[in-house]
């Protein structure tokens, strides 16, 4: 589709996907095979379980020298194996056989031109709803001890990591966001759920966020932060006095959003929403693009036409967003575009610089002299592809995490041995006055001194 084509096309945000009768009819011929799927996945949990058996078996056979090592053992063992890789494969697939997409190659979505993709029910009075339930329920307050409540959103795929190590480092990245949230006094939740098939990939945080927002009206801020993104100043927190007139907050910079049309004026990999009617309503409009299939294909070729730089590829969630605010401005009278802190890093400029960072500066500034989040876009490390060498991924976000994790070590006395090494050393010794070093170290002081001044 030619540039002229896809800028007509790209006029309005309301495009086709199934919600109408063929689809609900579709719907419910799926639900009708509710059955034979869940004795499915009873059969493959019985597949699991005597797997898990025989390898444990195998495992005290050979530990305990019962029996001799032969062939036959060799050729066992490797049948083993590959069953339990085959199975491990159909748990990663995240499909079930009655699957509409497996159902002999028809696809039962059928899509109408006169049907738009929604989130769920158009709630209308969410603000009003919202104030009576807190007024009712006042042992959940939106506010704690003078501060507006924060829940943190993350997540992972629900199946395991392509690349075994990639388990690893989700470890590593939710431990980082948890030490975060306890020393800042926020909630934190991690999804591993697909809570809409039609919005994978990058879409899959709308309908998590309407989710929460909706489950969790005493939440003020829902703040979205992906799983490759890591704090890395544990001391800064977010000026939410500054946003008291906004509703969104995410990092970016106004000249590439407005000037440049770039598709790279904002980040979606770390956010801010506020809990309200505006916020549902911005969801609604944001949506309808994502939908896998011809939906986010076709609005892939209206993103890439209109924004500049953009490669050739389906809709993604960042992409959508930068397009509805430079065609629908009434929105950008509450969203805050942030760039004096970095609520999003780009990483590649900063991973080589944090020990020049910890020479020369503090803590508690969360710009490029100690970035407050550093996000490895373009790094895939639970994918089997990604933007950069694997090496030079995972070195870099176990320095990222390690130079957090020094933050919160040194309240105990210890700190890593380097930034590439998870091996700890001890930097102070035992004393018999403890309380001295609680108030001399305890990260949270820092975090309350920097929030007074």
């Amino acid at each position: 589709m030619g540039q002229e084509g896809a800028t007509k096309r790209g006029s309005s945000l309301s495009l086709p996907i199934s919600t109408g009768g063929a689809a609900r009819t579709s719907r419910s011929i799926l639900r009708g095979g509710a059955g034979s799927r869940q004795i499915h996945k009873t059969l493959n949990n019985i597949k699991i379980t005597i797997l898990c058996g025989l390898v444990t078996i195998l495992v005290l056979r050979g530990t305990i020298g019962f029996g001799s090592v032969s062939s036959d053992n060799d050729l066992e063992n490797q049948a083993m194996i590959e069953e339990t890789n085959r199975i491990l494969a159909e748990i990663r697939s995240d499909k079930d056989p009655d699957d509409p997409e497996d159902n002999g190659g028809q696809d039962l979505y059928n899509f109408s031109i006169n049907d738009t993709y929604s989130l769920g029910a158009k709630i209308d009075n969410w603000d009003e709803e919202r104030k009576i339930w807190l007024s009712q329920n006042q042992d959940f307050p939106s506010v704690v001890n003078g501060k507006a409540r924060i829940l943190l959103v993350t997540g992972s795929p629900p199946g395991p990591c392509d690349n075994a190590i990639g388990d690893h480092y989700l470890l590593k990245s939710i431990k980082n966001k948890i030490d975060y949230c306890r020393i800042h006094g926020i909630e934190i939740v991690y999804n591993m759920a697909h809570l809409d098939k039609e919005l994978s990939g990058y879409w899959a945080k709308l309908p998590l966020i309407r989710r929460l927002m909706l489950s969790h009206p005493e939440v003020e801020w829902i703040w979205w932060m992906d799983s490759d993104a890591l704090f890395t100043d544990m001391v800064f927190e977010l000026p939410l006095a500054k946003y008291k007139d906004h509703n969104m907050v995410i990092h970016g910079y106004p000249d590439l959003l407005f000037n440049e049309k770039s598709w790279i004026a904002l980040n979606t990999g770390s956010f801010l929403f506020r809990n309200c009617q505006w916020s549902l309503d911005l969801l609604d409009v944001w949506a309808p693009m994502g939908p896998k299939g011809p939906v986010r294909e076709e609005a892939g070729k209206i993103l890439t036409a209109n924004l500049k730089g953009r490669p050739a590829f389906e809709a993604d969630d960042q992409s959508a967003l930068i397009y509805l605010l430079i065609t629908k401005t009434e929105w950008m009278s509450k969203v805050f575009v942030e760039n004096q802190y970095f609520l999003h890093g780009y990483w590649a400029g900063l991973v080589d610089r944090y020990e020049e960072m910890m020479e020369k500066y503090h803590p508690g500034l969360g710009d490029e002299r100690w970035p407050f989040v550093t996000h490895f876009v373009g790094c895939k490390p639970c994918g089997s592809y990604g933007d950069y060498p694997v090496q030079r991924c995972l070195s870099s976000i176990e320095r990222a995490f390690n130079f957090a994790d020094n933050q919160v070590l040194k309240l105990y006395g210890f700190r890593h041995r380097g930034l590439l090494s998870p091996k700890i050393k001890r930097i102070r010794n035992e004393t018999v006055t403890p309380l001295e070093n609680v108030d001399q170290f305890d990260i949270r002081h820092s975090a309350q001194v920097t929030t007074s001044n």
